[in-house]
């Protein structure tokens, strides 16, 4: 005969199957959950909007498309990295957050980078060779902003999420490591060289943008900044693991060794020298010489 005890301890056990279906439903994320436009599930964290995965496609595929013919459209650009970047990806990029003590400490303490929480005012005030100065240096140079990073949406995991948004604002921090400029040269060499690093797809999609460069500027990322940032972006460490707003004093040169990131040739003196070369020859041209 069994015990009273052993019919307690079965009564769990016994639960309806519609019972335990509607459980483990609770239990998935939303990521994994079955809906409709019609009964979609309450968002993670202010500002989500879940989609099925119908209307993931269909932003990736759209931001894909409108994001390559104006790649200046930073909206779109935000939205295909969401799109793409889950589930497999973005987990992927958190787990090796989570192997590096200072990528844990990051995602505990979940840091913002604005113009606020750094005051750019005081890293301008830092001497020339540490990381703050550079990186303000590098946004006043630019005309940007680290206030116009888009909220990320369309991420279901809260921490994965936060490792998107964490990413999209340390992105002026590599531009300004890398002293790569933000017009369309520069992005494509800086998207190469955070594909090779993150693994993201955005930044592999964005590199196709090298398709619309114009002759010499391919030949450019052809020869040296496509070179250059695969190089980099695959034996560097990874860069989403730094922690910023403790390196704002630390001399950048050192930081760059550190990573094992070296930096490319000034592309802007690139380019600046090649116009003034094109200058001459035209000017001389003109004039019926020829130069030596």
């Amino acid at each position: 005969m069994a015990s009273p005890l052993k019919h307690s301890l079965a009564r769990p056990l016994v639960q309806s199957s519609s019972s335990c279906a509607a459980s483990r439903v609770l239990l998935l994320p939303a990521s994994q959950r079955f809906f409709s436009v019609l009964n979609r599930p309450p968002p993670n964290y202010e500002g989500h909007i879940p989609l099925t995965k119908v209307e993931r496609g269909a932003l990736a595929i759209g931001s894909a498309l409108w994001s390559f013919r104006d790649p200046r459209r930073g909206d779109l650009i935000a939205a295909l990295g969401e799109a793409t970047a889950q589930p497999f990806f973005i987990d992927h990029l958190r787990n090796r957050m989570l192997l590096s003590p200072t990528g844990r400490r990051i995602l505990r303490d979940r840091p913002r980078i604005t113009s606020t929480t750094l005051s750019i005012p005081r890293l301008r005030s830092l001497p020339s060779n540490t990381v703050g100065y550079a990186y303000a240096a590098w946004l006043d140079r630019e005309g940007v902003s680290p206030d116009t990073r888009a909220a990320v949406r369309y991420i279901d995991d809260p921490e994965c999420a936060y490792v998107m948004q964490r990413y999209r604002e340390c992105h002026d921090f590599y531009h300004a490591l890398a002293g790569l400029p933000v017009f369309r040269e520069g992005e494509v060499a800086l998207k190469a060289f955070e594909f090779a690093n993150t693994g993201l797809p955005m930044t592999g999609l964005s590199v196709f943008a090298a398709l619309t460069l114009k002759k010499r500027e391919w030949q450019r990322f052809w020869e040296i900044y496509g070179p250059w940032a695969v190089r980099n972006g695959l034996l560097a460490d990874d860069v989403i693991n730094v922690y910023w707003e403790e390196e704002l004093e630390t001399d950048v040169d050192g930081l760059r060794t550190r990573l094992g990131i070296e930096k490319p040739p000034d592309l802007r003196e690139i380019r600046k020298a090649e116009r003034e070369a094109m200058k001459r020859a035209k000017e001389a041209k003109e004039s019926g010489t020829v130069l030596s």
